[in-house]
């Protein structure tokens, strides 16, 4: 009697073997789908909201109702006085919280999965069964990673100028394209954070927890520093100082604080790639 012969129906087979050797593109393989959809829900979210911008833009007594409410208002108008400005509007409406805020989820996601979720599902083991260095899986993994944020970040663009097309406002799309970087960068900021814990642990949870409450901390402290005198010198180590300064819509991107956000970046992978290299792994 012939031996019965049996198919493995596992993503892991024979003929997947080149793609775990690539893990970079191996990473952007498994994003691609619930990418796609971040994509899609960061333009629609775009573009519905220009959509009112008419409706503000025409609204009479918005800007001395703002000035009513005085330095409360000023984090949420990143130094734009004129809330009825294409530039005061796209702020105050998007980039004061809410792409800022999807682009730091998408970065914690795609961050403390990266290894940590491989490490959970058990099949970490498999991927360094390959001859593959584990400084090479980290950097790859994080560089899939920074493709993720920058395909969310061109998405954000294009549903930025979509929605400034069809409302006819007058202002600058290399301006647009500045603010998003600016978020682009402020999400992998926090994206390395989850990533370099995720690394180190090997436990998901803990690092998109941990991470999300650094930045809530970060963000009301940078929040708090504008009120508050004592806490004003401490707004520098919040990452969201370097994002919310300088009005990126009306003056671009300030390198400064474009290379810090970069900097804190690269030193949490090399965090990352230390940690993993030297620890052992819970895998099955």
């Amino acid at each position: 009697m012939r031996p019965v012969s049996r198919t493995c129906s596992s993503p892991f087979t024979v003929g997947a073997i080149p793609m775990l050797r690539n893990v970079f593109l191996k990473a952007i393989q498994e994003q691609r789908r619930s990418l796609f959809w971040w994509v899609v829900g960061m333009s629609t979210l775009n573009v519905g909201t220009l959509l009112f911008y008419p409706v503000i833009k025409d609204a009479t007594g918005i800007n001395e109702l703002m000035q009513e409410f005085g330095p409360l208002m000023e984090p949420f108008m990143g130094g734009i006085e004129d809330i009825t400005s294409p530039e005061g509007y796209i702020h105050s409406q998007l980039f004061s919280f809410m792409i800022p805020l999807l682009f730091i989820a998408l970065g914690i996601t795609v961050g403390s999965g990266a290894i940590a979720g491989e490490e959970e599902r058990g099949t970490l083991d498999l991927l360094l069964s390959n001859p593959l260095d584990r400084w090479r899986v980290v950097v790859e993994k994080f560089g899939a990673n920074l493709v993720a944020m920058a395909l969310l970040a061109i998405g954000t663009w294009v549903g930025l100028v979509v929605g400034v097309l069809m409302v006819k406002m007058d202002i600058s799309y290399v301006r647009l394209a500045e603010a998003t970087i600016g978020s682009a960068l402020l999400g992998g900021t926090f994206g390395a954070l989850a990533f370099a814990l995720g690394s180190a642990w090997g436990k998901r949870g803990a690092a998109a927890g941990i991470t999300s409450a650094v930045a809530v901390a970060a963000s009301m402290l940078d929040t708090l520093a504008q009120f508050v005198d004592w806490l004003e010198p401490l707004r520098f180590a919040s990452p969201f100082y370097y994002y919310n300064s300088g009005s990126p819509l009306v003056n671009g991107l300030d390198p400064l604080h474009v290379l810090v956000l970069a900097g804190l970046t690269a030193a949490l992978l090399a965090v990352a790639v230390v940690t993993f290299e030297r620890r052992d792994l819970g895998i099955g």
